[in-house]
């Protein structure tokens, strides 16, 4: 699969999930809006999430390897000797920045901005956003791709089956409230 040129971004667990907010960030990715990376220990608590939230190891397991799966190129190795380098406000959160600085990532997206010092950050030429931000940003790049990469999501969502506006308003229960309006306005 040939990837495009896009932002490179490292997706904090935080952002991985919730369930809709990863759907939307990899749909996206998927179409070549951005670049996606994570770390095995970015999956790690993940899957360590989904378990607590009650998935069955099994499920939690195949979740994690579709996606995967999806982007064979999203998975970055050889980043832990980075991490007893850097200083962040949450020590747990350094495996996340050395992900980023290992594959050369423009951005951090992670709804824990207080743990990523903007200042500290710009060291390694790498900033952070929210989703909320991030993915509204995206959409004001290319509304075009973004609203198709929606509509996508929602025709291939069956479990329970929802049109696109009940969509947007799980989305907007998760946060992400600029995001689903900007979409919102595009359908």
């Amino acid at each position: 699969m040939i990837h495009s040129t896009r932002f490179t971004c490292v997706l904090d667990t935080c952002v991985i999930y919730p369930i809709d907010i990863r759907d939307l960030l990899l749909w996206f990715a998927h179409f070549d809006l951005y670049r996606p990376k994570w770390s095995q220990t970015i999956f790690d608590e993940l899957h360590k999430v989904m378990i607590e939230k009650g998935f069955p190891i099994e499920k939690a397991n195949k979740q994690i390897e579709r996606i995967n799966a999806a982007f064979p190129d999203a998975l970055v190795n050889n980043y832990e000797e980075l991490i007893t380098t850097l200083s962040l406000p949450d020590k747990k959160d350094c495996h996340v920045l050395a992900a980023a600085i290992k594959s050369d990532a423009n951005l951090i997206v992670t709804n824990n901005l207080k743990h990523f010092d903007s200042e500290y950050l710009s060291r390694f030429g790498l900033y952070a956003k929210n989703a909320d931000d991030f993915i509204t940003d995206t959409i004001d790049l290319n509304t075009n791709v973004a609203r198709e990469a929606f509509m996508t999501m929602v025709a291939h969502r069956t479990n329970p089956s929802l049109d696109a506006y009940q969509v947007l308003d799980i989305l907007r229960n998760r946060g992400l409230i600029n995001s689903a309006n900007y979409l919102h306005s595009l359908i």
